[in-house]
């Protein structure tokens, strides 16, 4: 029985005749919790005597679940059957459609990043800084960059890099964490919405969420003094409930996003770029921006070395997916138990394909007709 709601034992807390609504906050070993719309909990609590109300469930998938390969995502919006409001547990019946998906950070639904960096310890990289802005960009969403720790530098350095990545298209939030510095600005720009929050290794993520919710305590990590980062400290993905709505998502960290896109999605990533060709028109409609005549993009612009440099990258991507569909068309996807898909050659259609019980008995009445025609010839 993989239930929750099938092994726990009969209670009167357990409403049958009504489905929940919710979003999961986090999941591990095939478990999850799942926060309960206020609207959906409206008449389904037992009385205060009949036991522990709490509006966050431990769930697990359905069997029907698996058998479909229904997967279940951080941000997923579920629908609960028969919640056991005594233990908390209940089992997850059905996953709604997603708005927006991530495979990394694997989560669903979340409708903004927050990339999270530091002034200093460690220093701003400004080619870092533009690799995330780059994967933020190719999520769809709304990208909002902020500055942590302007406390260790002076009023002209902060000025200076503000001045520098509006330049790049963003208007950023200067804050500092340990001083509790506009920390309210950073808020304002959470309520009411699902937030990802990402950026390298000790730039305060973890520290962000404690200000915003002390009742987490995540643990921080210390930036190594001899190679200028931090440790991870973030193990798998949450959401967690923000007082004054909103979810907010600390994502496991990771120092180099990877650029898993095409020349022509890389330069939809860059602001810059797409100022410029808002305004005119390249000569080449597949114009790479790099060697080609006329090329309106090609310019003094400071992240223009930083788009040469990715887009080595994206054309060694663009390759790959040219050589794996040249595998697909002699080879099928087959999916593994575990979920994974992996590539298997094609057997040769004609010489191991099983003819159709159809194509039989139109070849036996070919072959009864021939038959017929030679014993009429024979007699005649």
């Amino acid at each position: 029985m993989d239930d929750v709601s099938r092994n726990a034992a009969p209670s009167s807390s357990v409403v049958s005749s009504r489905t929940l609504t919710g979003t999961v906050l986090s999941g591990q070993a095939n478990y999850y919790w799942v926060k309960l719309d206020t609207v959906s909990l409206e008449g389904s609590h037992p009385s205060k005597g009949n036991g522990i109300c709490s509006d966050v469930l431990l769930c697990t998938r359905r069997s029907r679940l698996k058998k479909v390969r229904q997967t279940v995502r951080v941000g997923d919006r579920v629908r609960i059957e028969e919640p056991d409001w005594v233990d908390g547990r209940g089992a997850i019946a059905d996953v709604m459609p997603r708005t927006t998906e991530l495979d990394r950070p694997p989560i669903a639904n979340a409708n903004q990043i927050l990339l999270l960096f530091a002034l200093a310890e460690p220093d701003l990289e400004p080619i870092q800084l533009s690799r995330f802005l780059v994967k933020a960009e190719s999520t769809g969403m709304s990208v909002c960059v902020g500055l942590n720790k302007r406390d260790l530098v002076s009023p002209d350095l902060q000025q200076a890099w503000c001045d520098r990545i509006e330049t790049w298209g963003y208007s950023p939030i200067t804050f500092s964490i340990a001083k509790q510095t506009d920390v309210e600005v950073i808020y304002a720009r959470l309520q009411d919405r699902i937030t990802v929050v990402s950026g390298p290794s000790g730039v305060g993520k973890s520290s962000l969420i404690n200000a915003l919710i002390p009742a987490v305590d995540l643990r921080v990590g210390q930036v190594s003094g001899k190679l200028g980062r931090g440790r991870h400290t973030t193990r798998h993905v949450e959401l967690f409930d923000l007082p004054m709505g909103g979810l907010l998502a600390d994502t496991p960290g990771f120092n180099q996003p990877d650029i898993a896109m095409t020349p022509t999605q890389l330069a939809a990533c860059f602001p810059e770029i797409q100022h410029r060709l808002t305004r005119y028109a390249c000569q080449f409609s597949n114009c790479l921006h790099r060697d080609e005549p006329n090329c309106v993009v090609r310019g003094d612009w400071e992240r223009y070395e930083h788009y040469l440099n990715f887009l080595d990258d994206a054309i060694a991507y663009q390759d790959q997916l040219k050589h794996r569909g040249e595998e697909e068309s002699t080879h099928k996807v087959k999916m593994g138990d575990d979920g994974e898909q992996r590539l298997e050659p094609k057997l040769e259609s004609k010489r191991y394909r099983k003819p159709s019980r159809r194509s039989q008995r139109q070849n036996l009445q070919h072959l009864c007709g021939d038959l017929d025609d030679l014993m009429e010839d024979s007699e005649n």
